[in-house]
């Protein structure tokens, strides 16, 4: 027999990537991880959000503990295949409040006696509060327990410390795991499993960066790792499986940050265990994790147990049968094919948004029930026509002369049957004039011209006067550019705008030989047209063009772009960051990580934002034009 452990990061998600989006189904998913007993944290759905296929997926039984408020968030569930094994009992979270309706008799729950505050020694909060009830710490669809008859699985999703007014929470929510372990053990004589992310690392082994003397110095300071060193050390009443069949193997991490692809490289964390009470190490068989299947940023964890073995007194004990399968005994009544949503006796939402018959004696035909159809009047009649007008009119319609055919728009349609019913007639889109191409305008005195921008500024010479010159004179005092301007007369078409470019091209190209005084010809005109062309094609280009990513300052080589996607006013912009793989001692930065910690094989912390590096291209750019 297997159990396994994952936290999916999202029910919905995890069927997104390969190969879990091949199946058809979420059994197919379940099937696929070649576990009996499956434990998932992180499920971040709801009861009312849950699709019945992950639900009640086919054999498995599933049992489910979702936030009280915060939806979307958290959430832990365990799926058992009925095949080889059903639970006995069930309950939800750890203080025994979470209640389903109607709430459990005694004989249903899982334990006799549940952790209280008053017995306990909890941290005080930043304002030196410490919680009178548990209420609140397992609200947030943490934990279930669920009775397999050789023990009691608690399937637990610990808090993670997002701020320093967050420890005093995260630190009580293991001191209440713990409270609920011991009263298991020591009143009630039970052997416990507790698996999932408890979001502790148990030792510097167990970090990325945990050899690193800044790490290892103070390793034990934090408060969780010390409640964790005693609580699965050798004098304390859980033991680390995977662990113990692994002792001395380094980068066997669970968890890693993806943000940073972390996962590439390995640089993760060890925080999801499946801890036993001593008494079940006999039947543990072996354990490990599967770092090769994705679909989260966590991977799995898994224990095999034997199926059966022998007890000191020679006897052969059956795995099956000490824990009570095959008893036909009921699923208990908290799994999920219980609600009265999956169960029939809930009508759902979406039944009422479902297809209809086509035929429904009840409704009248369609003529009857619609009233009298709507038919066009002639052009410039106001009154609209019905065929009760002109069944019901007091004088007959007028009758045509044959001499003269009336037009199709003044002819009124046939009456509709009684067994068709009359569809309204649909007017014709006339076609819309704004699709038309219309003549480019004429551009307005002194409104700058596209090309203007990207052309590279000339010295112009003196205007020349306006009085007419001879021509033999004209050549000496002014610099005139021949243009064949055709467009004459109030009939000729406007200038566009492409016109107006070309010319200007011209202009541009023209004045190179201003300093010579020279009479252009149309043929150096085309000439010099082609070449301004080019030079806009060349501008343009530069200004379109990818930006080439720019070398980060340790390695030299070519860093990564990256898009912002935290919500803010950098949202959506993109940077370059060292291209390298993070990994133990990569460059967090000053104030982070410790010059003599860094290993430069690794990351380092060249930033630079893409607008930026776009600028100093074009800058460098028209640097070399220019000389």
């Amino acid at each position: 027999m297997r159990i396994l452990s994952w936290n999916i990061n999202g029910v919905r998600t995890l069927p997104q990537y390969h190969p879990w989006n091949t199946f058809k189904s979420f059994e197919g998913i379940l099937e696929e991880l070649k576990a009996d007993i499956i434990c998932f944290q992180e499920m971040k759905t709801s009861r009312s959000g849950i699709e019945r296929t992950a639900a009640i997926p086919g054999v498995f039984d599933s049992f489910f503990s979702f936030p009280v408020n915060k939806g979307g968030y958290s959430g832990v569930a365990v799926y058992t295949d009925s095949r080889h094994v059903v639970p006995l009992k069930a309950e939800e979270g750890l203080s025994g409040k979470l209640q389903p309706k109607p709430p459990l008799t005694s004989e249903e729950r899982v334990s006799s006696s549940y952790p209280y505050a008053h017995e306990m020694d909890l941290m005080a909060d930043e304002d030196g509060n410490t919680p009178s009830n548990f209420i609140d710490l397992d609200s947030e669809g943490r934990a279930l327990a669920v009775d397999f008859g050789l023990f009691v699985l608690i399937n637990v999703y610990c808090p993670n410390q997002t701020s320093e007014a967050r420890l005093s929470f995260k630190m009580n929510y293991h001191l209440l795991l713990q409270e609920r372990v011991r009263k298991l053990v020591e009143q009630e004589k039970r052997e416990v499993i507790v698996v999932g992310d408890m979001n502790i690392c148990a030792t510097p082994l167990d970090h990325c960066d945990g050899h690193l003397p800044s790490n290892s110095s103070n390793f034990w300071e934090h408060p969780t790792r010390a409640w964790f060193r005693d609580w699965i050390g050798p004098e304390g009443p859980m033991v680390d499986v995977v662990r113990k069949f692994w002792p001395e193997r380094k980068d066997m991490y669970t968890c890693w940050n993806t943000k940073i692809s972390a996962r590439e490289s390995n640089y993760g964390t060890r925080v999801d265990y499946i801890l036993t009470t001593k008494g079940l190490l006999k039947w543990i068989k072996h354990g490990d994790i599967q770092p090769s299947i994705k679909g989260s940023d966590h991977c799995p964890i898994f224990i095999d147990l034997f199926d059966e073995i022998t007890s000191e007194s020679g006897e052969t004990v059956v795995l099956q049968e000490v824990m009570k399968f095959g008893d036909g005994r009921e699923v208990p009544r908290l799994a999920a094919k219980y609600w009265n949503e999956f169960s029939g006796k809930q009508k759902l939402l979406s039944s009422f948004f479902g297809k209809r018959s086509n035929v429904d004696p009840e409704v009248p035909p369609p003529i009857e029930s619609m009233g009298a159809a709507v038919i066009p009047s002639p052009p410039g009649s106001t009154h609209t026509q019905t065929p009760n007008d002109l069944s019901n009119s007091s004088s007959p319609a007028p009758i045509p002369s044959s001499s003269s055919q009336p037009e199709p728009s003044q002819s009124l349609p046939e009456p509709p049957s009684q067994s068709k019913p009359l569809k309204p007639l649909k007017r014709k889109k006339s076609p819309d004039p704004t699709l038309h191409f219309t003549k480019g305008k004429k551009l307005k005195s002194g409104q700058t011209k596209l090309n203007t921008f990207f052309a590279k500024p000339k010295a112009r010479t003196a205007p020349t006067p306006k009085n007419p010159v001879s021509n033999s004179h004209s050549h000496e005092t002014s610099k005139t550019i021949t243009i064949d301007d055709e467009s004459t007369g109030e009939d000729s078409i406007p200038l566009s705008q492409v016109d107006a470019d070309y010319r200007l091209a011209c202009e541009l190209s023209a004045m190179e030989d201003e300093g010579q005084g020279t009479i252009l010809s149309q043929g150096e005109l085309a000439s010099a047209s082609a070449s301004s062309s080019s030079e806009s094609k060349a501008a343009w280009s530069q200004l379109f063009a990818r930006v080439e990513p720019p070398n980060c300052t340790i390695h030299g080589e070519p860093a990564k772009l990256f898009t912002v996607n935290k919500p803010g006013p950098n949202k959506g912009k993109t940077f370059f960051l060292c291209s390298r793989p993070v990994g133990p001692g990569y460059d967090k930065g000053k104030s982070e990580r410790l010059r003599e910690e860094v290993d430069h094989r690794y990351k380092c912390n060249y930033f630079k934002w893409a607008s930026e590096v776009k600028r100093e291209s074009l800058h460098k750019s028209s640097n070399g034009r220019g000389s």
